[in-house]
Parts: C-alpha cells; sequence; structure tokens
C-alpha cells in the first residue's frame, strides 16, 4: 500500500488574500570611502589636497570634482582618467616582452570600484591613497563616422595618398594614373585634375596656409600646383635622379612669406627648394641608401629629419644644411617618422574656430602662439618606425620650450650619454614590420600600426605601452586621429576603415565599403576620406 502525504497547509489569509512568507531581504553592497589624490598628468603636480570620495562616484562626477578644485566650475572642460599601475619588480625580457606588454595603467570609464578596485590587475586598496591621473580633453567633440556619404571616381588606378588642406576644405588624392585631384568637401565633388606628371604620383602634401600644394612623382619630379585654379605654378623642378618618397614643407611660423620644401627620394638625397623661385637651395647627401621619409620640425629656425634604408636617421639644422645628429640604433630601414607637432605644423595658423589671418605676419602670430602652446609643457619629440618590428621614441631637444628667436646651439648636450646620442625609450611588441607611426593633435599619444594586422597605442611623452587594438585581419597600412584627439581611424590590407575609441581602447565603429586593399586615409572635422586600390575615393561622416 502506498504511502499518503499529508495534505498541504492552508495559507493563511489576511483580508481575503492569501500572506506568503516574506524572503529574507539580500544585504546592499555599500561601496568603500577611499581617499583621492587628483594628480596633472601635464606636470605631474597635485590639483589640490587629497579628498575622501565613495568608490562608486560616477565618473561624471569625478570631472565635477576636478573642475571645482581647479576653479573652472562655470566653464567646465572634460577630463580622462586613469590610475598607473606600479612597475614590476622583475624586468622582462625582451622575448617575453615583445610577446605580452602587460598594461601600464588603468583607465576609469564607469567609476573607481568598478574600474581599479575591483580589476585583476590592481594592486591597490582602500587603506591606499590613490593618486588619480587627469588629462584634459578639447572642449569640442568630432562625431565619428557611421556611414558612406559619397563614392567619387575619377582616377583610374589605385589611389596611393591623400591629404586634406589646412583649412579642411580641399582633399588632393594622388594616384597610379600620373595625375592628383582635388575634391571640394563641402560639396563632395570632383574640384580640379592636376596633370603633369610621367609617372605615379606617390605623395602629396598642402603648403600650411593652403596657397600651394606639391606633389612627388615616380617620375623624379616635384611639381607646385596653385590649388584655387587648378593648375601648375611652373614646371616641375628637377634634379632628383630616382622616385620621390616623400615632401615636408617649412613651418609657417618660421617663414610664414615664402616657406620652402623639402624632398626626399629613393636616390638617397634630400633637396631644399626655394618654392618661389623653384630653385634647389640645396643638397642634403649624408645617407647611404634610399631616403624613405622627411620631416620638417618647428624648433629654432627648423629642424629637418630624415630616414632611409641605411638604417640612420639624421637631424640638420634647416638654416644652412649642417648636420646636427646621426642616430644608428636601428636594425633594419628605417620607414615612417612622426613629430608631436605635426597637427598643430602642417595646419598653421587654422584652429578649429575657423578663424583666417589676413596678412603674413598675423599668420605667423597664430601659428606660433598654437606651436608655443603644444610644446610648453614638453618639447617638440620625434617617434621612428623600422623594419626590425621597433620604434624608437627621441628627444633631441629636452630644453626647448616653443620656439627660439635665435637659431644658436641646436645641439643640446643633455640628449646624450657619454657623447652618443641615446633614444628616449624604445617600444616593443610588434611582431612584424612597422608600417606608420602617427602622433594624435595634443601630442599626448602616439599609435603605431604594423604588419602583424594590430595597432599599438603608447604614451606620446614617455613612449610607455598603453595597448593593443586588434580587430583587422591584414597589415594595417595607414592610422590617422581626429582632431579632438578622442579617435583614431586605419586602413588595412583587408579592405576596412576602423574607428577606434582611446576612451574604450576598443574598436567603435567598422566601416567595410572599398573592394580592394586600402591605401590612405585622412580625418578632418567629422568627415574622413579614403582611398585604395579599387580607384575610388570615399567620404566617410555621421
Amino acid at each position: 500500500m502506498a504511502t499518503l502525504l499529508p495534505p498541504p497547509k492552508r495559507v493563511k489569509l489576511t483580508h481575503g488574500t492569501a500572506q506568503l512568507p516574506e524572503k529574507p531581504a539580500e544585504p546592499v553592497e555599500v561601496a568603500p570611502t577611499i581617499v583621492v589624490q587628483f594628480v596633472n598628468e601635464d606636470d605631474g603636480q597635485p590639483l589640490g589636497p587629497a579628498v575622501s570620495l565613495p568608490a562608486d562616484l560616477a565618473r561624471e562626477g569625478l570631472e565635477g570634482l576636478v573642475n571645482n578644485l581647479k576653479g573652472s566650475a562655470d566653464d567646465p572642460v572634460p577630463f580622462a582618467f586613469h590610475v598607473p599601475l606600479p612597475s614590476p619588480a622583475q624586468p622582462q625580457s625582451t622575448n617575453e616582452q615583445s610577446s605580452k606588454l602587460a598594461p601600464t595603467r588603468l583607465a576609469v570609464t564607469t567609476n573607481i570600484l568598478a574600474d581599479v578596485l575591483k580589476n585583476p590587475l590592481n594592486t591597490y586598496t582602500t587603506e591606499d591613497v590613490l593618486a588619480i591621473h587627469c588629462t584634459p580633453q578639447s572642449i569640442f567633440r568630432v562625431r565619428p563616422a557611421t556611414r558612406c556619404s559619397s563614392t567619387l571616381t575619377g582616377h583610374s588606378s589605385p589611389i596611393l595618398c591623400a591629404s586634406f588642406s589646412p583649412t579642411g576644405r580641399l582633399m588632393a588624392t594622388g594616384s597610379g594614373d600620373m595625375t592628383c585631384r582635388l575634391w571640394n568637401l563641402d560639396s563632395e565633388t570632383p574640384w580640379a585634375t592636376l596633370a603633369g606628371h610621367k609617372g605615379w604620383v606617390l605623395c602629396v602634401e598642402w603648403e600650411a596656409r593652403e596657397r600651394v600644394l606639391a606633389t612627388g612623382g615616380h617620375d623624379g619630379h616635384v611639381r607646385l600646383w596653385d590649388p584655387v585654379k587648378g593648375v601648375a605654378i611652373g614646371d616641375a623642378m628637377k634634379g632628383h635622379t630616382k622616385w620621390i618618397t616623400s615632401l615636408a614643407w617649412e613651418p609657417i611660423h618660421i617663414n610664414p612669406k615664402n616657406p620652402r620644401l623639402a624632398s626626399s627620394s629613393k636616390d638617397g638625397t634630400v633637396r631644399v627648394w626655394d618654392a618661389t623661385n623653384r630653385r634647389m637651395e640645396y643638397t642634403l647627401s649624408g645617407h647611404t641608401a634610399a631616403v624613405n621619409v622627411v620631416r620638417w620640425g618647428g624648433v629654432g629656425k627648423g629642424v629637418l629629419y630624415t630616414a632611409g634604408s641605411d638604417r640612420v636617421i639624421r637631424v640638420w639644422d634647416a638654416d644652412g644644411g649642417k648636420l646636427l645628429y646621426t642616430l644608428k640604433d636601428h636594425a633594419h630601414w628605417v620607414t615612417t617618422l612622426a613629430l608631436s607637432t605635426d597637427f598643430v605644423l602642417r595646419t598653421g595658423p587654422f584652429d578649429h574656430t575657423g578663424k583666417k589671418p589676413s596678412s603674413d605676419e598675423e599668420a605667423q602670430v597664430m601659428a606660433l602662439a598654437r606651436y608655443t602652446e603644444i610644446t610648453k609643457s614638453h618639447p617638440e619629440v620625434m617617434i621612428s618606425g623600422s623594419d626590425d618590428h621597433t620604434l624608437f621614441l627621441w628627444n633631441l631637444f629636452p630644453s626647448t620650450r616653443g620656439t627660439t628667436t635665435d637659431g644658436s646651439s641646436m645641439t643640446n648636450e643633455s640628449a646624450k650619454v657619454n657623447g652618443k646620442v641615446k633614444p628616449a625609450a624604445r617600444l616593443l611588441g610588434h611582431q612584424s614590420q612597422v608600417s606608420h607611426v602617427a602622433f594624435s593633435p595634443d601630442g599626448r599619444w602616439a599609435a603605431s600600426a604594423g604588419f602583424d594586422r594590430s595597432i599599438r597605442i603608447w604614451e606620446g611623452r614617455t613612449g610607455k605601452y598603453v595597448s593593443t587594438l586588434r580587430g583587422h585581419i591584414a597589415p594595417v597600412y595607414r592610422l590617422t586621429w581626429s582632431i579632438d584627439s578622442r579617435y583614431l581611424v586605419s586602413a588595412s590590407k583587408d579592405s576596412t576603415l576602423k574607428i577606434w575609441s582611446l576612451k574604450t581602447n576598443k574598436m567603435h565603429t567598422d566601416l567595410p565599403g572599398h573592394t580592394d586593399e586600402v591605401y590612405c586615409v585622412d580625418f578632418v572635422a567629422d568627415k574622413i576620406v579614403s582611398g585604395g586600390r579599387d580607384g575610388a575615393v570615399k567620404i566617410w561622416k555621421h
């Protein structure tokens, strides 16, 4: 006989409704209180006294607190926050370091409790005084692109180079069809076709006041163009015996009236041209192999940085061509250089306000003010990238702030160790050749792209590793930054563009659309322009 279960108990009724047993209340987690010291990222100085606050205070609350400490509550400035991690006690070997780089900081994106105290890499406790580094952000925000607004055809061969004009009104693209084309970005229509080269157009470079466009070709010629009329200015400037690899204009704050032009070539020389008379001033012939890149820095009366396939970087005084430094630390071809002042040198007197100078003197004052602003807390530094899988950070003029009026004492003994110039940092991590390196417009960050399909972010002033961005499935060719230094755009062999957020160190938007490899990309205002092997110019915007 089966065992009978007793009947269930009657549910107690209260005012005609069943009264269910109460569930025990879940304990509420109380956020701990921590002591925080806000530190200025620029100079390392505290922004005020240490304050005690709850660890779950939102990032927006931290911004408000910092603005109150700085006395800018009426006109608040956005900030980015991070907590540096202590250096490891045992230094890693080179192989270990290159295979896996440990993060050097913890970014605060939500609150301190979630991003720092609960992070598995965290070594701090609630008993420690937490030093939070504050980095002011741009007062304006760029909207990241989400769609392709125009596809412009015209080139009949792959597009090899692209560059925005300093005002962002025009775009120049150079192609294998031996022409350079100008595009109006306001109407997103063709503007002019510049024909004259007898070979591929390999590089284009705008003069910083947008009066002249320079192009270099596979025919070894350098040509100057009037971008408004769309016609050539005189004949080609001849002298190089092989193709042109790079072009650089003299900064406006040094020479606002008639800036000179420097060209590097496969023939191993760099030539400096008087753009007004289209005559060569002098030749720099110290390299023993192809010169891959030239940059014109803004220190003193101008500095020329050149890098070549002889594994050497040479630094020259632009006022006469005297050799200042010879840097021989790379073990393979040096293929890319970037200056922390690249953006302000490229755009000269033009900024986000849209104000245009009315004279050469006013343009010089405006350009000098922008250059001085970016170099007042940290001097102009350079990063070099090589096929030896490494990058070096160079601080060759550490005692300079802004720019000097006299060209005296261009070399700086404090940059030397035992009589030899040493790099400020060696940037390890890439597993293959470094294809491109670029500084953010504010000079705080540097990004490097490689044939290992990755992008690496570094601190622009110290060279410390920050993060690795992965998502491309083929080599990454080119990088460009948004004007507010919040977003990075990469162009790859996998036919896509990707937008990366520096706030999260993750991919923000994927932009497929090209049908083949993307060779060049540039970012101005809230528009991105790209070109590649399919011969189409694509304009992307929000």
